[in-house]
């Protein structure tokens, strides 16, 4: 690979990288707000034994 084929492909890279965070930034912004007082990481964990995997 020549220096200007890098060059190009690190370009474009950066511009698919622009083009994700860009996506991700419009995503959070029309995403609805969570329950008040919910954690979000912790939501819909039932507490106690868990059901067995199938196969076992």
């Amino acid at each position: 690979m020549s220096k200007r084929q890098k060059e190009l492909a690190r370009k474009e890279k950066n511009k698919e990288k622009d083009a994700r965070r860009e996506q991700r930034k419009k995503e959070k912004a029309d995403r609805q707000p969570g329950e008040e007082g919910v954690d979000p990481d912790i939501a819909g964990i039932i507490p106690g034994p868990q059901p067995l995997p199938e196969g076992f």
